[in-house]
């Protein structure tokens, strides 16, 4: 058993930039890379393995093979549990809204959407929209949609690097321009947009969703941001049903096990080191991606970089 290197996967986007090519070195032949999926096995995403045994071949394929490199917590799941993203937004992205579980399923024969972002770097004076800053009836959130008025009514907060935020399904949301962001999500992209600011796509306005939207937002203003706490890999970032997402700092030497409950992603943000694991010393940089199948042991650390860490 080895760590799996990844290759991502880009998404050219209306709204997307180029920050991802200079300042992780992507190279793609799209207009923007919007969003680079670090951590995907989906039909419309699915990484390839870069190296090793399994050098590639689709991140999907190797997992129906060795569904044990999910660990416990995903036995027996229909599908991958996670899809991780970098998220470059050069304007602002649709004001939007995603369905839990049980309305996911029942509507769209899917799963549900939580997710959390993590700020790594945004313009001065960017800020994002979270939830509402008073609460609404569901009837005063229509008709504030269809008299244009609802951003008057929307929670908008500025933004800093290293902030977090945990947008629970059912919050109302939008990444708001010059906000480079990591994002750990449900393995769903069923998104409802509520507004998405007159803007054209191929002469066209983009899809809306109200009714849905109406039916799934809660309007009421957001729980408060997640508190910090610690974590085997250092300093925990968002815990859920969902995902755990910590950050760990490696300044010399760190080591963290990696145990049959879980697999964990491995995103580097920043700086550069080795990974050795399962007798492999892996070379990192920024933008790199690996994949510790649940039970490769001990993990251990050697540089100067950053990494983003999600587990189940």
């Amino acid at each position: 058993m080895n760590a799996i290197c990844l290759q991502p996967v880009f998404k050219s986007i209306v709204w997307g930039g180029n920050r991802l090519k200079t300042d992780y070195g992507f190279r793609s032949d799209l207009s923007n890379i919007a969003e680079a999926w670090m951590l995907c096995a989906r039909e419309d995403g699915d990484n390839l393995v870069q190296g090793g045994e399994f050098d590639g071949q689709p991140l999907s394929a190797v997992l129906k093979r060795h569904p044990e490199y999910l660990g416990a917590k995903a036995e027996g799941a229909a599908e991958f549990p996670l899809l991780i993203k970098f998220i470059d937004a050069k304007t602002d992205l649709s004001v939007q809204v995603h369905p839990d579980d049980a309305y996911a399923r029942a509507v769209e024969n899917a799963s549900g959407k939580t997710e959390a972002w993590y700020i790594l770097d945004c313009d001065e004076g960017a800020s994002l929209i979270y939830g509402f800053n008073k609460t609404l009836t569901k009837d005063e959130f229509r008709r504030s949609i269809h008299d244009n008025s609802f951003l008057e009514h929307v929670n908008k907060v500025p933004v800093h690097k290293g902030d977090v935020f945990f947008i629970s399904a059912g919050t109302l949301h939008a990444i708001g321009g010059g906000i480079l962001l990591a994002e750990v999500q449900q393995n769903c992209n069923t998104t409802y947009r509520v507004y998405d600011y007159n803007r054209l796509v191929n002469g066209k306005p983009r899809e809306l969703h109200v009714d849905k939207a109406v039916d799934v937002t809660v309007t009421a203003p957001p729980e408060s941001r997640p508190e910090v706490f610690t974590t085997p890999f250092g300093r925990g970032l968002c815990r859920c049903r969902y995902f755990t997402m910590s950050e760990l700092t490696v300044t010399d030497e760190k080591q963290f096990d990696v145990g049959g409950d879980s697999f964990v992603s491995v995103l580097v943000l920043e700086g550069e080191g080795t990974l050795d694991v399962g007798g492999e010393a892996l070379t990192l940089k920024a933008g790199a991606s690996i994949f510790l199948p649940a039970g490769i042991g001990t993990a251990v650390c050697r540089g100067t970089y950053r990494a983003l860490i999600s587990t189940l």
